[in-house]
């Protein structure tokens, strides 16, 4: 099972092995490793486990090392950088810097995924900070205080959506004063462009090529835009405005032209991508009368996996639903894989024909997703949920794993663990 994209991913080739940004390789979420195993044990000893602090953060995996960001706030309040051998869990460099939350709510730690290319590590924190390092050495190659800078218009849990780079750009969505999305050059910090005047999200966009051109998809606070990635110039916008407040953090999904988002508060919107020309069309909009009484999809933190012709989710409480893709309509739910609370959380990770999920008690499923339901084959448990992510349910485990090697890395509020998924 994959998802096929509407054109290619705009990125520099990265090793297959690797994980080095968010959601993967290619951003889209999909693990193509094979030689994987098909059976797991109840419980699974990791390969190495290395003591973090609390943060959000999802791991990445470059070159043989593994990043992560996390948050101290004793003695003072501080957000580190960490590196360290992918093999070992041996720390190989760690970068912190003050930084106080001010009016951010859901304080654990940092949000965005570290993001590497090409010899250079760019961490984002919840508060703006954006440092670019030699991934090697943890040396700092450029920094800048992008709240200062910029203006933001601080989301209720700071900045979350994760950096993306496209040829010598990185391209960070923070919601500043006119300028939602900005460019860097990524080698020297300088700004290359700035575009919208939209509040931002907590999605981070994603690269497609439509109609022959290189678009930056991004689901703001206000809007589903399409921007030329070089420039910023906008090609098309589509409107998904909040009902109550901005919570769109899942990722945008595309695949076969149609791109699909979906909010906390605000449903479901499935738009078409015109293949001839740079604009979009609405397939269909959904959204129930409130967060428990919903319509097909009202995701939070989970990002969605769009298979053909169907659609696979979790909604606002837990809820694990198959969509019809043409019209939202529900074709199945299930209730025992991710457990019923408000803003239940789950990763969705299709490998060949089966999808690894990740859920926030710290299991690892190894599932089979079709129209007639969900198969569990198997379940580990990884790693305990703690509780300064959430405090509350006895604790979660929110941050996105990372698939490298044949490995599975991931973190709790405490500590950063791998394990091995090889078959041999």
């Amino acid at each position: 099972m994959t998802a096929i994209l509407c054109g290619l991913l705009l990125a520099a080739p990265v090793a297959a092995a690797d994980w080095p940004q968010w959601r993967g390789p290619q951003s889209d979420g999909v693990w193509r490793e094979t030689g994987l195993v098909t059976t797991l044990p109840d419980t699974l000893a990791p390969r190495w486990t290395a003591t973090i602090a609390s943060g959000y953060t999802g791991p990445t995996v470059a070159d043989g090392r593994v990043y992560v960001m996390d948050r101290l706030t004793k003695p003072e309040q501080v957000e580190r950088v960490h590196c360290f051998d992918a093999q070992t869990g041996e720390p190989i460099w760690s970068h912190q810097y003050p930084r106080a939350y001010r009016d951010v709510g859901y304080t654990a730690g940092p949000r965005a995924s570290v993001v590497v290319r090409e010899g250079l590590a760019y961490a984002l924190g919840t508060m703006g900070d954006l440092h670019a390092y030699d991934a090697a050495s943890g040396e700092i190659a450029w920094e800048r205080d992008l709240n200062a800078d910029y203006n933001i218009r601080m989301p209720i849990w700071g900045i979350a959506a994760a950096p993306i780079i496209y040829q010598d750009l990185v391209i960070v969505h923070i919601g500043g004063e006119d300028a939602c999305l900005i460019a860097f050059d990524r080698k020297s910090g300088e700004e290359r462009w700035r575009s919208l005047a939209d509040q931002a999200s907590y999605a981070t966009p994603v690269l497609i090529e439509q109609a022959g051109q290189p678009v930056l998809v991004v689901l703001t606070g206000d809007n589903v835009v399409g921007l030329d990635p070089a420039s910023g110039a906008m090609h098309w916008r589509h409107p998904f405005p909040p009902k109550q407040m901005v919570i769109s953090i899942a990722t945008p999904v595309v695949a076969d032209h149609r791109l699909f988002v979906t909010s906390f508060f605000d449903g479901a919107l499935m738009l078409r991508l015109l293949p001839d020309e740079l604009a979009v069309e609405e397939i269909w909009r959904r959204a129930g009368p409130s967060e428990q009484k919903t319509d097909a999809l009202h995701s939070i933190i989970s990002t969605p996996l769009l298979d053909g012709d169907y659609l696979y989710g979790i909604d606002s409480y837990g809820e694990f639903r198959c969509l019809e893709a043409a019209s939202g309509e529900r074709v199945w739910e299930d209730l025992t894989i991710v457990p019923r609370a408000r803003w239940g959380t789950a990763h969705l990770t299709p490998q060949a024909d089966k999808v690894w999920i990740f859920n926030e008690r710290g299991d690892l499923l190894l599932t089979s997703l079709s129209p007639e339901g969900a198969t569990i084959h198997d379940r580990t448990h990884l790693i305990a949920p703690t509780r300064d992510q959430l405090n509350q349910r006895g604790g979660v485990t929110w941050a996105h794993p990372a698939y490298a090697d044949r490995h599975v890395f991931v973190r709790n509020d405490e500590a950063l663990s791998c394990f091995n998924l090889a078959a041999d």
